[in-house]
Formats: structure tokens, sequence, C-alpha cells
């Protein structure tokens, strides 16, 4: 699957291993297949950014085919178009994500312009923060939806872990031009288990939502080679109770205002038990979030388990292990 001695960005691209399984590009055995194609920038370099948790990063001693636990081997760009033209119906969504380095714009547009000539599926271009400039160029190719990766919970977490790259306040502009420019169509991600509290992360959620900024969750997963691969990943009872709070603000059921919190744990959710128990039990709380048609199979985890983001509907026995952890009654 690896080629050599192609440097030009723009005629290869790394494909997330399951999507080249569903685009027939490789054989694999898949538990559960990705609902969104993933796409990642090709540069033979590291990332100009330093995040601690990223196996691209400056200063990373990671493999560069692996994001999150995830591999990526790199494919000649034609031949990637050329799949997703004969293979798109797998897919609801295409996601063109991009390292930073010089020209990565370039790279990204090349990209989502052979995606776009080659399927009729909305495409979300996932990056660095972009200028005003850069936003219109991605609008202009036919992007339907934007994302910037705010990651941490808050400023002292993000000057922490997200190296002397980025600013919080940078990244803020960037989601805020975002909105100017794709108006609702703006996504974030935020990573728990990078030292926050969960009262912490509750209020950026809120922040967000008021924004109408769409919120993904992930779940921090440690990669060898990055400063942070001996950090440990989050408590998943309390991974749950994140979930839990942000389906309830992102469908407007609750508001970080009205919840409690104790020594920054979520002690109560601000609505009623019943109320509570209703929106757990339907499962939804703890499927992937973030872009429509996106499931990220275990990218945040081992098929084994815990499992942090379902990437299918939930079992009977799932939402009764969880609600259980939850101590609620359904």
């Amino acid at each position: 699957m690896e080629e050599s001695n192609q440097n030009n960005s723009a005629t290869s691209v790394r494909v997330a291993f399951g999507t080249g399984v569903v685009l027939g590009l490789w054989h694999g055995q898949l538990l559960e297949s990705p609902t969104t194609a993933h796409l990642l920038t090709y540069y033979e370099g590291r990332c100009r950014g330093n995040c601690r948790f990223c196996p691209q990063a400056r200063e990373s001693a990671a493999d560069l085919k692996m994001l999150s636990r995830v591999a990526w081997p790199k494919f000649e760009l034609e031949k990637v178009a050329v799949a997703l033209n004969g293979n798109s119906n797998g897919f609801q969504r295409v996601c063109v994500q991009a390292v930073n380095f010089p020209g990565s714009m370039d790279a990204v547009c090349e990209i989502v312009s052979r995606v776009k000539d080659s399927c009729k599926l909305p495409v979300t271009v996932a990056c660095p923060p972009p200028s005003i400039d850069d936003l219109n160029r991605l609008v202009d190719i036919g992007v339907e939806r934007v994302g910037v990766a705010l990651d941490a919970a808050n400023e002292e977490i993000f000057a922490k872990v997200k190296g002397d790259f980025y600013s919080w306040a940078g990244h803020l502009k960037a989601l805020e031009d975002a909105k100017t420019v794709f108006g609702d169509k703006v996504s974030t991600h935020l990573i728990v288990g990078l030292g926050e509290h969960e009262e912490d992360m509750v209020r950026i959620i809120q922040k967000l939502h008021d924004q109408a900024i769409t919120i993904g969750l992930f779940a921090f997963t440690p990669v060898q080679g990055t400063p942070l691969s001996r950090q440990s990943t989050p408590e998943v009872v309390s991974y749950r109770r994140i979930q839990l709070a942000r389906f309830l603000i992102v469908n407007n059921l609750g508001n970080a205002n009205r919840m409690v919190f104790e020594e920054g744990r979520i002690k109560n959710f601000g609505i009623g038990e019943e109320e509570l128990a209703k929106v757990a039990e339907s499962g939804e709380p703890f499927i992937t979030s973030g872009c429509p048609g996106c499931n990220r199979p275990f990218y945040n985890e081992s098929p084994r388990g815990p499992i942090y983001n379902y990437p299918r509907k939930l079992k009977r026995n799932d939402i009764e292990e969880i609600t259980a952890a939850l101590s609620l009654n359904t």
C-alpha cells in the first residue's frame, strides 16, 4: 500500500484503513464499516503544529501513517478518486483532513476537487485554522462543511497540549470566521481526558452550541511515540456523563447553567429523572457524535472495548450496562 518517490502532496493522499477497505483499495476485515470516507493530506515531513497527543506532530516520534489509533496508508490520489467513483454508495460523506505544512491548503483543494469530480457526496474539510481567503476557496470548490478542532476544554489545557504553534484565541477566531462563510455548517472536535473537569467540558460544549457549531466528542487515545503516550484514557463512566450532557445540550433538552457540579463532576443534569432515563434508554447519546453521516468506527478504542463512541445503534445489553454505570433507573 505504501508508495515511494512521490513528493507532491497533491498527487498522493493518506486513506484511513477502513475507508480503503470499503473502497476496495486493499483487503481487510471490518467489524463496522465507516459511513464517512476519511482522507488525509500526504506530506513527507511532520506537521508544523505540535499537539502532544498527535502522531503527526512536529516533536512526535510516532509512525506518520498513524492518526489516533488508525493507520492511514499513502495512496495515489487519482486511484482513490477512481475508487470513489465506483464505490461511493458505501458512504454518506467524505472528510478531507489536513496536517499543517507549507501549501497544505493547496493540497486540500486539489483533493477536494478530485473528490467532487468523482462523486456527489457532501465534503467536510477538517483543517488547521484557515484564513478568510482559504474559507472562501473551500466554499467556492463545493466544500459543504468545515471543521476546526478545538480539542481542549479551556485555554489552560489548550496551552499545555496544543503546543506553541496555535493559540486558544486563534482557534476561537477561526471558528467565528468559519461561521461567517459556512453559516451553521461548522464543526469542531473536543477530546475528553486531557486533564479537564467534566464541568469544563460541559461549559465549552454549551458555549459552542450557543454559536450553532456542531460538536464531536473524542476520548483521549494514547499513541506510542507521542509525548502523551503514557497518559491514561478517560474513565468510561465520566465520558458517558459528558456524552449525556452533550446530547441534552445540542438537542436543547438541557443547559449547562441548569446542571449541578460537585468538584467539577456532573452531579445533576438539570432535568427530571424520568426524562433523563428515557434519553439514556434511547442509546443515542452514546453513538459517535460529529458531522452528519460520520461514525468513526474504533477511532478511539479497540473493538475489544471499552467502547467510548458506538459506531452503530446500541444493543439492549449495551444500554443496560451504560444505564447501570450511570445509576439511572430505566
